[in-house]
């Protein structure tokens, strides 16, 4: 009914179609509505508007649900104008505009939604209204944020009967079971992990911002091809150094009971409060790293200057200390300030030259390429965000098991193009050979030692990336040795298929949860309630930080009365205790 007319004799399937048919036209054509009577059987309706004679009346059928419009009486005389707001926009009449929309885009903002219905109404609402319209709808499509809460238990039970070996646990907190913090990692994951991807972890948190909002933390590594391989995540009340130590100290005993050797692992992260304490005591044997994405981004913030970005990125990269040294210092030159600022943080935790543990090339954390798997589920129940990423997981893991069955080079796609580089340039160098491991290659510029027993050379780049360079690639061919040989097993296609080899698999519906475990709904212990706190009404706030006001120093006033400080003249007591002492 496009058009929003009625004619007497038009029927409705039951009284709610009814009125949400009246209802609707009187949106659409600017009038207001007063129900006389509505129930069971009849409907009675007129125009608001004093003097307008428009009535409806309609009743139900007999042994039959479908209702009838019996009289229609009278055309508008009101004027119908547009007007800023209608009593019948109600907040669930919004919710059934916008519930499909809401289930094709979840980030459908208020705004978005304001103008899509003045655009089709002709009607403002205020702001307010669709933002509660909206996390109404959320709830109607997706259940509450206390449901999500409630049903954690079940779903992390479900995950460790579907996917044996996994580790998922939720932790409660005070006598009444407040959330906490959770726990999930997947076996696949840890098996993938220590058996085919490089002992390199990037550790993050990603804030949500559902009604409870809360902090999802993540260990993410590399896969032999460097794709971001999610390993473990958590969801804590807040983000802190005990939360901290508490996810690297669930993450180390699910890789300690699954790791055959001792782990030497190394670190990055964005330099989160707590992080790097937390890693000296749970995983005192790995290396960390500041994310170089992070530090860049920073400086560009701090002095808007994007040679400084360039140079900083050739410091970090740079294979001798002389060459750090001099990218240091033409960003001194630049910016004596930015220099300052870098010194803050030490090389030996960002730039390779310096760094003690091996990152094979990765300076930057992938914490954004993961994050792009929730961006859009972050408003959403804590129950929509697990199981958006579990879906996720699942797809990704067998789309790249399906895409590596196509590969038949030794190296992955990544590793094969940079080791095929390596070696057309090495056809230009001369090879010197002192004896059966070390050899000294001469290129245009100078020479370069390279050792192939301890898989090294003077340039640096094979023990910092892992794979041989153009010199050792020289070196290697010249004793007519395999290259690949010499490759770490990181970049190996069979490692990538090894990260992959194990399934993540689905879970039951939640219908059939009860059915499965009855005893953990009956038992209160196990109900999860939301955390003690909330998301705060309104807008968030920003906190702005002036740095000029934080270096500027105090002005020290005087008094021009008594010439002493730390007062005026007008608040002066010098003269008042004159008085008291003449006396």
């Amino acid at each position: 009914m496009e058009d929003h007319t009625f004619v007497v004799g038009q029927e409705f399937p039951d009284v709610k179609a009814l009125r949400n048919a009246i209802k609707e036209a009187a949106i659409a054509q600017h009038f207001e509505l007063r129900i006389i009577k509505s129930d069971l059987i009849r409907y009675f309706a007129k125009c608001a508007e004093e003097g307008c004679p428009w009535r409806i009346r309609a009743v139900k059928l007999p042994n039959s649900p479908i209702f009838t419009i019996r009289s229609l009486e009278g055309a508008h005389t009101c004027g119908r104008n547009a007007q800023n707001g209608h009593h019948q926009a109600s907040i669930d009449w919004i919710v059934s505009f916008i519930e499909e929309r809401l289930r094709n885009n979840i980030n459908y903002k208020p705004k978005d939604i304001l103008h899509d219905i003045h655009k089709q109404y002709g009607i403002t609402i205020p702001y307010k209204q669709a933002w509660r319209a909206k996390e109404r709808g959320l709830a109607t499509i997706f259940g509450s944020s206390e449901e999500g809460y409630g049903l954690l238990p079940l779903y992390c039970e479900q995950i460790r009967k579907a996917n044996p070996g996994s580790v998922a646990e939720v932790f409660t907190t005070g006598s009444v079971n407040h959330f906490q913090r959770l726990f999930v990692s997947f076996y696949a994951s840890i098996y993938g992990f220590l058996n085919g991807c490089f002992p390199v972890i990037s550790l993050g948190g990603i804030q949500l911002k559902s009604k409870y909002l809360g902090t999802l933390l993540s260990a993410t590594s590399y896969d032999a091809d460097g794709g971001m391989f999610p390993l473990a995540f958590g969801v804590v009340d807040a983000e802190n150094e005990e939360s901290w130590i508490w996810f690297l100290s669930e993450l180390h005993k699910a890789l300690e009971m699954n790791a055959r050797n001792e782990l030497h692992l190394t670190f990055l992260s964005n330099g989160q409060k707590g992080i790097l304490d937390a890693l000296r005591r749970k995983f005192p044997n790995s290396s960390y790293a500041l994310c170089m994405r992070y530090l860049s981004e920073s400086i560009g913030k701090e002095f808007k200057n994007s040679r400084l970005v360039h140079l900083l990125w050739k410091a970090a990269y740079a294979t001798t200390i002389i060459a750090f040294k001099e990218r240091m210092s033409e960003i001194e030159e630049i910016s004596p300030e930015a220099a300052k600022w870098v010194q803050q943080f030490p090389p030996s935790h960002w730039a390779l030259v310096y760094f003690e543990g091996n990152r094979y090339g990765h300076l930057s954390s992938n914490l954004e390429e993961f994050a792009k798997w929730i961006l859009e589920a972050r408003e959403l129940p804590i129950i929509q965000v697990i199981e958006r990423i579990h879906s996720k997981l699942m797809v990704e893991f067998e789309e790249r098991r399906a895409r590596s069955s196509s590969w038949f080079s030794f190296l992955t796609p990544s590793a094969e193009k940079r080791i095929v580089e390596a070696i057309t340039i090495a056809s230009s160098y001369q090879v010197l050979r002192s004896d059966e491991v070390e050899f000294e290659v001469l290129s245009a510029e100078r020479s370069y030692i390279v050792n192939i027993g301890t898989r090294c050379c003077s340039c640096l780049e094979w023990q910092l990336y892992g794979i041989p360079c153009s010199h050792a690639v020289a070196a290697i061919a010249s004793c007519r040795k395999d290259v690949y040989a010499f490759t770490e097993k990181c970049f190996m296609v069979s490692g990538y298929r090894e990260a992959y080899a194990k399934g993540i698999y689905p879970i039951p519906r939640r219908l059939e949860w009860k059915n499965l475990d009855e005893t953990l709904m009956d038992d209160d212990t196990q109900i999860v309630r939301p955390p003690k706190f909330r998301r705060p009404p309104g807008r968030p706030e920003k906190k702005r930080i002036c740095v000029e006001e934080l270096n500027r120093e105090k002005h020290t006033v005087h008094c021009s009365r008594c010439n002493q400080t730390g007062h005026y003249k007008t608040t002066c007591k010098a003269e008042l205790m004159k008085g008291i002492e003449q006396f």
